[in-house]
């Protein structure tokens, strides 16, 4: 359920209808509660308070259509600066970090306020009347109303500098790496080991466990998709349920086809009917990757931004420089983590629940493979890459992660031998290359 509930507020989090019409509906009740205000208080003008009251209904009706027909046009003009800042970040940095421009609230709240101030001064001016038998004149509403012109041009100059800022290149990459970052601190805490992520199991004792198995099942995804969530907690239910346990044949971000096997089910107790549907509701299925469970989306994003810089047509070799300062970061992190293991327990410590997960190489992997094959003809790249390498290499306290990093920083060692024509580009490289591999190399000699 926690699962569902974080994938759904992600998904409000990037539309833009969700914070405009919050605000569309404060203001209407605003609106109502002023002039409610107008009603029962009486405004006496005096002294200089006096010259900022409304003096008649058709002042007000002036005022009000005014600021109703300027925040309808700002509207309008600020949805058009935002439809050019998403085209332009689509064509240059890819389509994928549309989503990351949608999460940004304050372009949200901008696009809100004016639609909810135009509301606001519809509502009022509605109640406005100066008839022979009814005269009703809102001063304080009215007063409102143009405090919320003066702060919604605030906003517009700052929307403007916002806009202009988040467009360019270093800032993009920025803003990915926080979102990267956010991620992986939530997907992989410090320090904060679940107890079941602690227990391990052997491979024999699982292959037996499957061997003694009552009832065995295989379950294929009914549509295709991306796997986007995987309510855990739902599928240890279901296990303790049948007496068994689940394997999962995938994890978030892999894409489904229909008919693929996803679950095999593992039981002592006979599975009742209805067992299927309930079983494939604990996953979410979508059109697209998101981060809410997938550990790869923010690199992927991240990546894809440095594969177009480093494309021919647009030949930026110090944004993708930027992205190998950013992911190098990310991974450093995960150096110092523990990466949840593929078991799950229920609080007997019996085994419930067997997940695809990801590992420290495949996340490496991810992060700079692409970037290797895509720089091979820009020395400023491999060089850097091999230099963030070192930095990985230094950072890690674990062997398996040291060796990971020796693999890749080969495979860069070999792709600058073969494509470097310069000697000395080469011999920058092979000098970052040789501060790895002395010291794994004398740690190997000692051991021997």
């Amino acid at each position: 359920m926690k699962a569902k509930l974080i994938y759904f507020w992600s998904n409000l989090q990037s539309s833009f209808w969700f914070v405009p019409l919050i605000l569309i509906l404060c203001a209407i009740l605003a609106a109502f509660g002023l002039v409610f205000l107008d009603d029962a208080v009486e405004m006496e003008p005096s002294g200089l308070f006096s010259y900022f009251l409304i003096g008649s209904a058709d002042s007000a009706r002036s005022v009000l259509s005014t600021i109703a027909g300027a925040m309808i046009g700002v509207a309008g003009t600020v949805f058009s600066i935002t439809l050019v800042a998403l085209t332009l970040a689509s064509s240059q940095f890819g389509p994928r970090l549309l989503q990351n421009f949608m999460h940004d609230k304050l372009n949200q709240v901008v696009l809100g306020s004016y639609i909810a101030t135009f509301t606001y001064c519809l509502v009022v001016l509605s109640t406005v009347k100066s008839s022979d038998s009814l005269q009703f004149l809102p001063t304080i509403s009215v007063g409102f109303a143009i405090i919320l012109a003066l702060v919604n041009i605030f906003l517009l100059v700052i929307f403007i500098h916002h806009i202009s800022i988040n467009i360019q290149a270093d800032q993009v990459v920025s803003n990915v790496n926080s979102s990267l970052n956010e991620n992986f601190r939530r997907l992989f805490p410090k320090g904060e080991e679940e107890e079941e992520e602690a227990l391990e199991i052997s491979a024999g004792k699982i292959e037996e466990l499957k061997q003694n198995a009552r009832y065995k099942e295989i379950y294929r995804v009914k549509s295709s998709g991306y796997l986007q969530v995987v309510n855990r907690e739902r599928l240890i239910s279901l296990a303790k349920e049948i007496e068994g346990f689940i394997e999962m044949k995938k994890h978030a971000g892999h894409f489904l086809v229909e008919g693929q096997e996803v679950f095999a089910v593992y039981g002592d107790k006979e599975l009742e009917e209805g067992f299927e549907g309930r079983l494939l509701s604990s996953l979410i299925i979508g059109d697209k990757r998101n981060s809410t469970q997938d550990s790869e989306f923010a690199i992927r994003q991240m990546v894809e931004v440095a594969s177009r810089a480093l494309s021919p047509g647009v030949n930026d070799p110090y944004t993708a420089i930027t992205c190998i300062d950013k992911l190098t970061d990310s991974i450093c992190y995960l150096t110092a983590v523990d990466l949840p293991g593929p078991y799950r327990f229920d609080e007997d410590e019996k085994l419930r629940l067997i997940l695809r997960t990801m590992s420290f190489d495949g996340v490496v992997g991810v992060a700079f493979n692409q970037i290797r094959q895509f720089g091979q003809s820009s020395p400023a790249v491999l060089i850097h890459l091999m230099g963030a390498m070192v930095t990985i290499h230094n950072l890690s306290q674990r062997s398996e992660h040291k060796q990971v990093i020796l693999k890749h920083a080969k495979m860069i060692h070999h792709a600058a031998k073969e494509h470097f024509g310069e000697r000395n580009d080469f011999n920058d490289l092979e000098e970052r290359y040789q501060q790895m591999e002395t010291p794994i190399s004398t740690n190997q000699k000692d051991e021997r």
